[in-house]
C-alpha cells in the first residue's frame, strides 16, 4: 500500500438544500406585461448641413416623451453600433443608416416609416 493521500471529498454546504427544495412555497408569478405599441410614424432623413460634412441620420416625428426618447436611442444605437444624441424631439444617429433603420424601428412597433 502506498502512502497517497486523497484530497478530501468537495463540501458543498448547499447540498442539504435540494432535499427541502419541494417543501418550498411555489415562487411569485409575474405577468408579462404587453410590450407597449409604438409611435404611429417616424420620418427618417439624412442631412450633413451644418454638422461639418459630416453625415447622420435623423428620425422626426415620433411624437415620444422625453425619457422614452432616450431609451429608444440607447436601443437604436446598440442595435447599429453607432453613437446619438437627443435635439429636442429628434433623435440624431451617427452615419447614413437609412437602409437599417426602418427595419429596426417597424420591430420596434412604429406602423409607418418614411424615408425622405
Amino acid at each position: 500500500m502506498s502512502d497517497e493521500k486523497k484530497p478530501p471529498p468537495f463540501h458543498n454546504p448547499f447540498a442539504g438544500l435540494r432535499e427541502k427544495l419541494p417543501d418550498l412555497p411555489p415562487g411569485v408569478q409575474r405577468r408579462q406585461e404587453p410590450e407597449p405599441r409604438g409611435p404611429a410614424r417616424a420620418v427618417v432623413r439624412m442631412e450633413r448641413k451644418g454638422r461639418g460634412g459630416k453625415e447622420v441620420t435623423v428620425v422626426e416625428q415620433l411624437g415620444l416623451r422625453p425619457k422614452d426618447l432616450e431609451l429608444w436611442l440607447k436601443a437604436l444605437k446598440g442595435s447599429l453600433g453607432c453613437g446619438g444624441v437627443i435635439e429636442g424631439e429628434t433623435l440624431v444617429l451617427q452615419g447614413d443608416q437609412r437602409k437599417r433603420l426602418p427595419a429596426i424601428l417597424e420591430a420596434r412597433g412604429v406602423r409607418k416609416v418614411i424615408s425622405g
